[in-house]
């Protein structure tokens, strides 16, 4: 049945299915964390009871988004071993230890405090719940610190040598863990996590606002969220251009890709715009593009040259359409954000910001926009490695496993089908919390009057039968 497909475009697509899957929840979770942090430190700061209902109004989604994260997280490990072993067995002993770091440091943090974050108001004092709160959203920070880190070096690999099995050995961990592109892609990458989770509040206050301009919760989400995507969006773009040139510094062809220069332009190089990116005939059909704006943008000079895919050999070109047209929706998602936040801080100048409906409508709209600006930037970063896992030292086709076409295209049905059931069900409970206004009283994740509220196997003196103790008369 699968036997006209390649197990290796099987699993290549096996791996971007479920990476894009556990990218949602990450990219959400690390953003609202933080923003948990804020709402419950405004709470302990000012005293004012909507924090503490907002508090409580997002934890719940934060657990759910969290469960969701690590249960997606823990199939992209089995898939090295099952789908990628060379490259496991040839990058391991460098990207192994990145990501046992991760588990080590970041996710034994955001375990052990968890619980008291989610279940702890009330049974803990308030400095050590607000100090499990910070203690979680420290915790998500890290785990992209050391995930970035590995994946970075993919890009961008250095402090390495190759010993006599062909495997990639550290010689110089300072150099692995913080090499050339990591600090770009770390600082990229938290802000359009928290950009990210800054969308969907604003989106869910924006809601809320249009059933009813005077909820309290939803004025003063709606006016955090605004004012931190108006900070944060002219902030991501600099930050983007930063990133860009550092990988024209070493991933050119990458950049070649994103900018669809098929051909070298000694005398400046155009933006193009919009255009059909033609793989096989190296030219970009229809281009839409401002003269020398390219060279303008990546050198700082209208006049500079700029290489194109033309001195790549072809056999290590980017699939060029994929990258080009990834590239230009998050770049184009990433301009309405900015407009957005504009029109934000326009409307708060004029006083408008909880009754113009055409911005709370603009903000609904843009909601999920965070999610799929960073599912293309990935789709960018990922594909513009390619043909490599290791960029220029270990090619994608190398470091599959030896498996037949059927028998990677029956784990990537079952993970289809599983996904859609499991994490359709767990993103439609999100949108159902999501859909309920904010009111005074949130009760949050808290362990109702039902549940257990002692650990299980003790049992209180009190209800202890006296004929049952030592000594008693029989």
């Amino acid at each position: 049945m699968f036997d006209q497909f390649d197990a290796l475009l099987l699993a290549r697509f096996q791996f971007a299915f479920t990476i894009s899957f556990h990218f949602i929840f990450p990219s959400f979770s690390i953003g609202l964390a933080s923003y948990l942090a804020v709402l419950e430190g405004l709470w302990l700061w000012t005293g004012r009871e909507v924090y503490l209902n907002l508090f409580k109004y997002w934890l719940k989604i934060f657990a759910l988004a969290f469960a969701m994260g690590v249960v997606s997280g823990i199939v992209m490990s089995y898939q090295f071993g099952t789908n990628w072993a060379v490259f496991s067995d040839k990058a391991g002993p460098i990207v192994g230890p990145l990501m046992a770091y991760e588990v080590m440091t970041a996710f034994f943090l955001e375990a052990g405090f968890l619980g008291i974050m989610l279940f702890g108001m009330g049974r803990v004092g308030r400095k050590l719940h607000f100090a499990a709160t910070l203690a979680v959203a420290i915790g998500t920070c890290i785990s992209a610190f050391w995930i970035l880190s590995a994946n970075s070096w993919m890009q961008t690999p250095v402090g390495y040598s190759i010993n006599e099995a062909g495997q990639f050995v550290p010689q110089d961990w300072w150099a692995i863990v913080f090499n050339p592109s990591f600090p770009y892609r770390l600082v990229h990458t938290v802000l359009a996590s928290y950009l990210t989770t800054a969308l969907v509040v604003g989106g869910v206050g924006a809601w809320h606002l249009l059933r009813d301009r005077t909820n309290k919760g939803a004025r003063v989400m709606f006016s955090m969220a605004t004012g931190m995507v108006a900070v944060v969006a002219p902030l991501q773009i600099l930050v983007g251009d930063l990133h860009g040139l550092n990988a024209l510094d070493h991933q050119p062809a990458k950049i070649m890709a994103t900018e669809g220069h098929f051909e070298s332009h000694p005398e400046g190089a155009p933006l193009i715009l919009f255009g059909i990116p033609d793989q096989e005939a190296g030219a970009v059909r229809y281009a839409v593009e401002i003269p020398k704006a390219s060279s303008l943008i990546l050198k700082h000079d209208l006049n500079a040259p700029l290489n194109g895919l033309d001195t790549v050999p072809r056999a290590d070109w980017p699939y060029v359409p994929v990258v080009f047209w990834a590239f230009r929706i998050m770049v184009g998602l990433g301009t309405l954000m900015l407009g957005l936040g504009v029109l934000s801080l326009w409307a708060r100048f004029r006083g408008r910001l909880y009754d113009w409906r055409p911005l709370h409508w603009l903000a609904l709209t843009m909601g999920p926009a965070g999610f799929v600006a960073v599912i293309a930037g990935w789709v960018t970063a990922e594909v513009g490695r390619q043909p490599f896992t290791v960029y220029g030292l270990l090619r994608t086709a190398e470091s599959v496993s030896p498996l037949e076409a059927p028998a990677v295209a029956a784990s990537l049905l079952t993970f289809i089908v599983v996904y859609f059931i499991v994490f359709g069900a767990g993103t439609g409970y999100i949108l159902k919390l999501m859909g309920k206004p904010p009111h005074r009283g949130e009760t949050g994740p808290e362990a109702g009057p039902d549940h257990p509220i002692r650990t299980a196997g003790i049992t209180p003196a009190p209800s202890v039968d006296p004929a049952r103790t030592l000594g008693a008369e029989v």
